[in-house]
Protein backbone atom coordinates (compact mmCIF):
# COMPACT_ATOMS: atom_id res chain seq x y z
CA UNK A 1 0.00 0.00 0.00
CA UNK A 2 1.35 3.37 -0.94
CA UNK A 3 0.82 6.13 1.55
CA UNK A 4 2.50 9.97 1.61
CA UNK A 5 1.84 11.14 4.85
CA UNK A 6 2.35 15.13 6.04
CA UNK A 7 3.32 16.73 9.21
CA UNK A 8 4.76 20.12 10.19
CA UNK A 9 1.45 22.12 9.70
CA UNK A 10 0.57 24.92 12.33
CA UNK A 11 -0.54 28.44 13.05
CA UNK A 12 2.35 31.10 12.75
CA UNK A 13 2.32 34.85 12.93
CA UNK A 14 3.81 36.62 8.91
CA UNK A 15 7.02 36.71 8.84
CA UNK A 16 7.40 33.32 10.56
CA UNK A 17 9.27 30.10 9.28
CA UNK A 18 7.73 26.28 9.25
CA UNK A 19 9.48 22.88 7.87
CA UNK A 20 6.77 20.86 6.14
CA UNK A 21 7.59 16.99 5.66
CA UNK A 22 6.49 14.44 4.23
CA UNK A 23 7.06 10.36 4.43
CA UNK A 24 6.63 8.27 1.60
CA UNK A 25 5.71 4.39 1.93
CA UNK A 26 5.30 1.81 -0.56
CA UNK A 27 7.25 2.82 -3.24
CA UNK A 28 9.52 5.77 -4.34
CA UNK A 29 8.99 8.35 -6.64
CA UNK A 30 10.95 10.46 -9.85
CA UNK A 31 9.38 13.41 -8.75
CA UNK A 32 8.11 14.48 -5.35
CA UNK A 33 5.95 17.40 -5.33
CA UNK A 34 4.31 20.18 -2.89
CA UNK A 35 0.63 21.82 -3.60
CA UNK A 36 -1.74 24.20 -1.76
CA UNK A 37 -5.61 24.35 -1.60
CA UNK A 38 -7.81 26.96 -0.42
CA UNK A 39 -11.04 25.98 0.12
CA UNK A 40 -13.26 26.63 -2.92
CA UNK A 41 -10.03 26.77 -5.22
CA UNK A 42 -8.07 24.69 -7.64
CA UNK A 43 -5.20 22.58 -6.22
CA UNK A 44 -1.85 25.23 -6.62
CA UNK A 45 1.63 24.09 -7.37
CA UNK A 46 4.10 25.09 -5.30
CA UNK A 47 7.12 22.97 -5.84
CA UNK A 48 9.05 19.85 -6.93
CA UNK A 49 12.10 18.09 -6.64
CA UNK A 50 12.98 15.15 -9.02
CA UNK A 51 14.59 12.31 -7.24
CA UNK A 52 18.50 12.92 -6.13
CA UNK A 53 17.04 16.55 -6.20
CA UNK A 54 18.69 16.80 -9.64
CA UNK A 55 15.74 19.38 -10.77
CA UNK A 56 13.72 21.36 -8.25
CA UNK A 57 11.22 24.36 -9.39
CA UNK A 58 9.38 26.86 -6.99
CA UNK A 59 6.16 28.65 -8.13
CA UNK A 60 6.51 32.64 -8.52
CA UNK A 61 4.29 33.09 -5.36
CA UNK A 62 6.99 31.49 -3.78
CA UNK A 63 10.22 31.65 -4.50
CA UNK A 64 12.92 33.46 -2.28
CA UNK A 65 10.77 32.35 0.46
CA UNK A 66 10.06 28.69 0.41
CA UNK A 67 12.97 25.37 -0.55
CA UNK A 68 11.95 22.23 -1.66
CA UNK A 69 14.47 19.22 -0.41
CA UNK A 70 14.57 15.46 -1.00
CA UNK A 71 16.18 12.77 1.04
CA UNK A 72 15.68 9.94 -0.81
CA UNK A 73 17.33 7.49 1.60
CA UNK A 74 14.28 8.01 4.04
CA UNK A 75 12.05 8.63 1.15
CA UNK A 76 11.17 12.04 2.14
CA UNK A 77 10.69 15.58 0.74
CA UNK A 78 10.44 18.60 2.45
CA UNK A 79 9.39 22.02 2.58
CA UNK A 80 11.04 25.18 4.42
CA UNK A 81 8.96 28.39 4.09
CA UNK A 82 10.12 31.30 5.13
CA UNK A 83 8.62 34.75 5.63
CA UNK A 84 5.08 33.28 5.18
CA UNK A 85 2.17 35.89 4.63
CA UNK A 86 -1.61 35.24 5.13
CA UNK A 87 -1.77 34.53 1.30
CA UNK A 88 0.14 31.72 2.06
CA UNK A 89 -2.51 30.02 4.69
CA UNK A 90 -3.91 26.89 2.57
CA UNK A 91 -3.82 23.20 2.80
CA UNK A 92 -0.38 22.07 1.87
CA UNK A 93 -0.42 18.47 -0.06
CA UNK A 94 2.55 16.39 -0.60
CA UNK A 95 2.40 14.15 -3.78
CA UNK A 96 4.56 11.71 -5.98
CA UNK A 97 4.37 11.21 -9.54
CA UNK A 98 7.00 9.23 -12.25
CA UNK A 99 7.00 12.43 -14.61
CA UNK A 100 9.50 15.10 -15.09
CA UNK A 101 8.93 18.31 -14.41
CA UNK A 102 5.16 18.15 -13.40
CA UNK A 103 3.83 21.10 -12.26
CA UNK A 104 0.08 20.28 -12.94
CA UNK A 105 -1.89 18.29 -10.04
CA UNK A 106 -2.98 15.66 -12.86
CA UNK A 107 0.75 14.89 -12.98
CA UNK A 108 0.29 13.03 -9.36
CA UNK A 109 -1.53 10.14 -8.85
CA UNK A 110 -0.09 9.32 -5.13
CA UNK A 111 -1.11 12.22 -2.57
CA UNK A 112 -0.91 12.60 0.90
CA UNK A 113 -4.09 13.96 3.21
CA UNK A 114 -2.83 17.81 3.65
CA UNK A 115 -1.67 19.63 6.65
CA UNK A 116 -2.88 23.16 7.18
CA UNK A 117 -0.92 26.21 7.52
CA UNK A 118 -2.40 29.52 8.84
CA UNK A 119 -0.40 32.42 8.79
CA UNK A 120 -2.22 34.95 11.06
CA UNK A 121 -1.56 37.54 13.15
Amino acid sequence: QVQLVESGGGLVRPGDSLRLSCVASGRTFYTMGWFRQVSGKEREFVAFATWDGGDTQHADSVKGRFTISRDDAKNAVYLQMNNLKPEDTAVYYCAGGPKALATRAQEYPYWGQGTQVTVSS
